[in-house]
């Protein structure tokens, strides 16, 4: 099944003591290329993350939007200055004994002492954090997965129908050119008889110009191209990889067969054809740059 480039996906939940928020989107891109906004300090998680995603999405330009909050666990832990402290309380304890002054230094006391405490970031469990992150971008995943394959769908659905509707103008086609053949030989046999003001024409002569003709004008062979085309999109249709540069390049054959009808063809009734061919080609374009 076909899938689309374009996709959205959030998932949120609460994983050992972290609340974690995944939002993921794409849009139509030739290439896959990835951008994350990640929380200070989880710069650690983009490369991970991009290698995920890139074996959920071949094309398209994604991003991902990533937030943490840690709700068991405190992200700063406060160390005290054991060292300064001991000298604080050694000098204390001199003062008292060298001048005779009750030492009633008290907890509030020391609480105040400048830089007795320190606070220091808490080394940060990137595997575990990063099997917490994973969980939740699973959940996001399988949003983003179910809206590409839905629009996918439609995407398959139009192509298919406008390849119909190619194939019914290419019958037209295939129809009408022995018919111009044919109307060409009656004109030219028409006009000869009224130039030559006779009805005793050289029969071979007429024919061979016919034949001339009808060579130049022959589109039967870029019909059984077009319609080989439309075969193969068909296949793409139902194909379960990525298929978007495939079918980009299988239109181009296609529109390239289209404009050689057109050149060749010496009728009103082929060129409208050709014409309506070459809009409902340029539509198949413009949907194919919208699948994966």
């Amino acid at each position: 099944m076909i899938k689309s480039m374009t996709g959205y996906g959030r998932a949120q939940e609460i994983v050992d003591g972290m609340n974690i928020t995944v939002e993921i989107k794409s849009v139509n891109h030739r290439y896959f290329e990835f951008s994350s906004r990640l929380p200070r300090n989880y710069g650690f998680l983009d490369e991970k993350l991009k290698s995920y995603f890139s074996g959920i999405l071949a094309r398209g330009k994604m991003e991902c939007n990533v937030l943490i909050e840690n709700t068991e666990e405190p992200d700063v832990v406060i160390e005290v200055n054991h060292p300064l402290l001991s000298s604080y309380l050694k000098a204390y304890g001199e003062i008292s004994e060298r001048y005779g002054m009750e030492n009633n230094i008290r907890l509030t006391d020391v609480v105040r002492i400048p830089d007795i405490f320190t606070a220091r970031k808490q080394a940060a469990d990137e595997e575990k954090i990063w099997n917490a992150v994973r969980a939740v971008a699973d959940c996001a995943a399988d949003g983003f997965i179910n809206m590409r394959s839905a629009e996918g769908e439609k995407l398959r659905a139009d192509v298919a129908s406008r390849l119909d509707t190619i194939l019914d103008l290419v019958a037209c086609v295939e129809k009408r050119s022995p018919e111009t053949v044919r109307e060409y030989n009656e004109k030219l046999t028409s006009r000869l008889k009224e130039l030559l003001n006779t009805a005793d024409i050289d029969e071979q002569r007429v024919l061979t110009e016919a034949a001339v003709f009808a060579d130049k004008i022959a589109v039967a062979e870029e019909t059984v191209r077009l319609r080989s085309h439309i075969s193969q999109m068909r296949t793409f249709l139902e194909a379960k990889e990525a298929i978007g540069k495939k079918m980009d390049f299988l239109v181009q054959e296609m529109n390239r067969e289209a404009n050689t009808i057109g050149s060749k063809a010496n009728d009103v009734e082929i060129a409208r054809n050709v014409i309506n061919i070459k809009a409902e080609i340029e539509k198949i374009r413009e949907q194919i740059q919208n699948i994966e």
